[in-house]
């Protein structure tokens, strides 16, 4: 069986998870805290980054999120998440690689290091600047979405496909940590209300991290 190694605050992980869940893939989650650099774990990928999926039975080892979504839709046909011709699946593939670059640089990163990783791993108080200018660049990243949304049905175009799990997958660990204020996107709310909304995404709603909590309305569909 399918072991997947992550921790409730990875986005690259849940971007996986919700592929796996739409596909109804099975797994069995393997809490690891990269910070923690087991020897076991190094093992599995010296880069001693999550996400990480391994078949221990047949010998298989699949490193990094791209590459996991890939191998899925290469070998699970039910619900695609790169669909339509090829044009289509190259802005599909576009905006995934925005979302886990782009956002995750300005956004997700900085939020992880000042409230999850100062807190949990360095005990440090967080840095105000830099939360401030965290959610300063979240507004550019939402009017992007918005944007977006004036001219498609979902992110990439007429069907749901990898960008949404992406974006949405950055969106959800940034809206844990409190850095998404929702005021004035009316079109990325709506759209991500409907994410949140599908049974694929709410395991990931409910899940904690340790010492960490979400803001009240965090699993509200309701924003």
């Amino acid at each position: 069986m399918w072991q997947l190694y992550q921790f409730p605050l990875c986005p690259f992980s849940r971007k996986v998870r919700l592929l796996l869940a739409e596909k109804g893939v099975g797994y069995e989650p393997v809490k690891e805290y990269p910070w923690l650099r087991r020897d076991e774990f190094v093992d599995l990928n010296p880069t001693g980054q999550v996400p990480v999926m391994a078949d221990t039975e047949r010998g298989v080892t699949l490193i990094d999120s791209s590459v996991i979504c890939e191998f899925f839709e290469e070998t699970v046909s039910k619900s695609p998440m790169l669909n339509g011709t090829a044009t289509d699946r190259a802005e599909q593939r576009r905006l995934m690689i925005w979302f886990d670059e782009h956002f995750f640089r300005d956004i997700t990163a900085p939020l992880l290091h000042e409230r999850m990783l100062k807190r949990i791993v360095y005990k440090q108080a967080p840095d105000g600047t830099a939360l401030r200018t965290a959610m300063k660049a979240a507004v550019s990243h939402l009017d992007y979405i918005d944007y977006l949304l004036d001219h498609r049905t979902w992110l990439a175009g007429p069907q749901m496909s990898l960008a949404d799990l992406a974006a949405a997958a950055q969106i959800s660990i940034a809206d844990y940590l409190g850095g998404i204020d929702w005021k004035s996107h009316e079109q990325a709310k709506r759209w991500y209300i409907g994410m949140k909304s599908r049974p694929s995404f709410r395991p990931l709603l409910a899940e904690r991290m340790e010492g960490i909590a979400p803001p009240a309305d965090y699993e509200k569909l309701d924003l």
